[in-house]
């Protein structure tokens, strides 16, 4: 299987990439084929809206979503890590995923999708509103989602090692 993992931590040792860390490791000992985009640490220039990339998809910025958008359209699975800041996901993937614009006809196929959430909060209801998000785009691009590990109460840098949650990951990505 393809899969493309989109990290939107802005903390290398952060709790969201300790997750993608142990979901990669697991995937690749299953043999899988493993893509990953570290969007806090890429050049990703947000949207403009100029329309310039219908029909062609080719954007007029080239930064570094111009040189993985083909890892997205071929993946089976892509899965989206992110820590929640103030009831959303990080900036850096929200920018990653709106220039999905430019390829959105060649998304609109079967895929798998899962989302990584960690957050200090300890109230379930603040994901919900972060998973209706990402609900209505699987919805619109015809992906399933098939897992999802939300882990809240990571307060400091770490707490997510004190949990279940990083084998949870590595167990995700091994029985793939």
């Amino acid at each position: 299987m393809k899969i493309l993992v989109l990290s939107g931590s802005p903390r290398k040792n952060g709790n969201s990439n300790t997750l993608v860390d142990s979901f990669i490791k697991g995937a690749k000992e299953s043999g899988h084929l493993i893509t990953r985009f570290d969007c806090a640490f890429k050049n990703v220039h947000p949207c403009i809206a100029c329309d310039k990339c219908k029909p062609s998809t080719k954007c007029v910025f080239e930064d570094d979503f111009e040189t993985m958008k083909q890892e997205i359209i071929e993946s089976d699975l892509v899965v989206f890590a992110s820590p929640i800041y103030y009831y959303s996901i990080s900036s850096q993937l929200k920018m990653t995923i709106d220039r999905f614009y430019s390829i959105d006809e060649k998304l609109h196929k079967n895929k798998k999708a899962m989302v990584f959430l960690t957050y200090a909060d300890d109230a379930i209801e603040t994901a919900d509103l972060v998973l209706g998000n990402f609900r209505g785009m699987f919805e619109f691009l015809g992906w399933t989602n098939t897992d999802n590990i939300i882990a809240p109460s990571l307060w400091s840098l770490g707490d997510v090692n004190h949990t279940d949650y990083v084998k949870k990951a590595y167990e995700l990505g091994k029985n793939l």
